[in-house]
């Protein structure tokens, strides 16, 4: 399951919005990517997800696989709209 979004802060995905998507998806037990200029990185690490440098007005690609992968990206998808982070291409 897949889905896309232009990030709208004009900050990026900086320390505050990434902290806010990884808080919400780490009590999901599938494996969450999130993938931005050809590279891939497990959205449960804030590390990784800061190193990609995601700026503003950046598509970037969310992808789960597991038992509740749908339940995880509508809560993705709320936490990126209800946020201010982006919006869903």
């Amino acid at each position: 399951m897949k889905k896309t979004f232009k990030i709208t802060t004009p900050e990026g995905l900086h320390a505050r919005p990434t902290a806010l998507l990884v808080t919400a998806v780490t009590p999901f037990e599938c494996d969450v990517q999130l993938a931005y200029n050809d590279k891939s990185v497990n959205l449960k690490s804030i590390m990784g997800v800061m190193a990609l440098g995601i700026t503003p007005e950046s598509i970037i690609t969310i992808s789960a696989e597991g038992t509740d992968a749908e339940k995880l990206m509508q809560t993705v998808t709320d936490v990126i709209i209800t946020k201010g982070i982006g919006e869903e291409c």
